[in-house]
């Protein structure tokens, strides 16, 4: 942990009620880039996740009876001391979870922007008057929070899936429990003590880390007292937690696998088109939800395309995610460059061709050389796979239906990105995509103001903007009669 200025910020236990809980067992936290011990936190389990939905109970009506200013002033004060601290947060991140210092920076500031966002938004939780039925009676909307509020966020972006979820919620005046991967429990941690010292009272945020994640997933899901229940990961595991949730038919939102096409129309900006594919495709090396996992090309810019995505790929720079000039970080374990692996080279036993790339990196063990493939079709297993890894499978078509057709060809439909110029293209292709999000000559399309969710067996729900307090949110209807006299 050299290197990091405020060390108070490094933190062991878990964050409960306001109060750091060890336990009797501890996990080790690895450095993917080295396989280094970095740290050693407190192994909770089933009692302290209880513990800390009883704690958020405890503290719901405090919290939500806050006015939104109240509560605004607090999350502003947490997004200052987010940004305050962004490069020790930043560090930290890249310790634990892999990727490049600078790109671990972004993720904090990315994070910090739904913090800063929804202490704004939570003031504009408007109701409703509707015109009554009759003379003597008035209809009413209001908006009241949800109520407790249990999540579990994944490893590849530690910080940010966390503040996404919980300042939402925590601005609609819902108290927060999260359990974070065991494998990034860190920065949830410094979440936790910058929480703290914002002033955010105790049982509001907690949260709970170990590596029991049936027996905790289990409270989180089916305890009586959480409301809704907010997940981010694989679309195989969202449907057993969402499964869990039918018991106490608890409030749920899912934001879970993608397979995202990135289609190159014959009309695009080709230059452009690379560059959002590099951006889009290679952050976090490959590890996202929303990455490009199939690139369409059409065939009279195929050429092209495919020698300059070579080109601008080839100098990629991978290695630890300290060092300078490092683009391309280590996948978060050896079992994940393995999977990735295995993809590819089934892939090229089916008759794809590996043309850059193709194998682990001699960086380690955890690293997977930036790949790009040609000869790929849309039923081959790195197609057909969510590949969440460095790798672009490039994909030959002829006619705008047929590669509409190919793209909403996979259960998931998340992410989605095309580039083209004509603008009658541009609105059927963008009307025509089965997915969530599309990126219209645009390779990032993350960012606060925006809903982010997916549709199909990519989740449901929304985050981020103004439609991301609804999922924390209940509507309830007044009727006022006797009004006549």
């Amino acid at each position: 942990m050299q290197g990091i200025q405020d060390p108070k910020l490094i933190k062991h236990f878990s964050y409960i009620n306001g109060s750091w809980h060890s336990s009797e067992t501890e996990f080790d936290v690895t450095n993917p880039a080295t396989g280094d011990v970095i740290a050693k936190v407190s192994n909770a389990g089933i009692a302290e996740t209880e513990l800390a939905v009883k704690s958020a109970k405890a503290a719901l009506a405090m919290w939500s009876e806050k006015s939104a200013n109240e509560r605004a002033h607090l999350l502003r004060n947490w997004f200052n001391l987010m940004m305050q601290h962004q490069d020790d947060l930043g560090r930290i991140l890249t310790l634990e979870q892999g990727k490049p210092l600078a790109e671990a920076k972004g993720e904090i500031a990315y994070g910090a922007a739904f913090i800063e966002w929804f202490a704004e938004e939570g003031k504009r939780v408007y109701g409703d008057t509707i015109p009554g039925p009759s003379a003597d009676k008035r209809i009413i909307v209001i908006k009241q929070p949800v109520g407790v509020v249990a999540s579990i966020t994944p490893w590849n972006f530690p910080n940010a899936m966390i503040a996404r979820k919980a300042a939402a919620a925590l601005a609609a005046g819902c108290t927060f429990v999260v359990r974070p991967a065991a494998q990034t429990p860190l920065s949830a941690l410094a979440m936790a003590e910058l929480a703290e010292r914002a002033g955010i009272p105790a049982g509001v945020f907690n949260v709970v880390t170990g590596d029991d994640a049936h027996g905790m997933g289990e409270v989180l899901t089916q305890h009586p007292d959480v409301a809704k229940f907010t997940f981010t990961g694989s679309t195989a595991v969202g449907k057993l937690l969402i499964a869990q949730c039918a018991s106490t038919v608890k409030k749920v939102s899912m934001e879970l696998g993608g397979n995202a096409p990135f289609i190159v129309f014959d009309d695009a900006d080709i230059d452009a088109a690379v560059q959002g594919a590099v951006a889009s495709k290679y952050r976090n090396a490959g590890q996202t939800c929303v990455c490009t996992n199939r690139i369409f090309v059409q065939q009279g810019v195929i050429k092209e395309f495919t020698e300059k995505l070579t080109a601008s790929v080839a100098a990629l720079n991978i290695g630890n995610g300290l060092t300078d000039g490092i683009n391309i970080g280590p996948m978060i374990s050896k079992s994940a460059a393995d999977g990735v692996n295995k993809l590819v080279t089934e892939s090229v036993a089916a008759g794809a061709k590996i043309i850059l790339g193709g194998n682990i990196d001699q960086a380690g063990e955890n690293f997977y050389q930036p790949t790009i493939m040609t000869n790929v079709t849309n039923d081959m297993p790195i197609a057909a796979n969510e590949i969440f890894g460095p790798v672009s499978p490039i994909i030959c078509f002829t006619y705008e239906a047929e590669v509409i057709a190919m793209a909403n060809d996979s259960p998931y439909g998340l992410a989605s990105y095309f580039y083209a110029r004509d603008i009658g293209r541009i609105w059927r292709v963008a009307e025509g995509l089965e997915y969530g999000m599309v990126g219209i000559n645009e390779g990032i399309i993350s960012n606060a103001a925006a809903p982010f969710g997916g549709m199909k067996q990519s989740g449901n729900g929304r985050e981020g903007s103004k439609y991301g307090l609804d999922d924390y949110l209940e509507i309830k209807y007044l009727c006022m009669g006797g009004l006549d006299k």
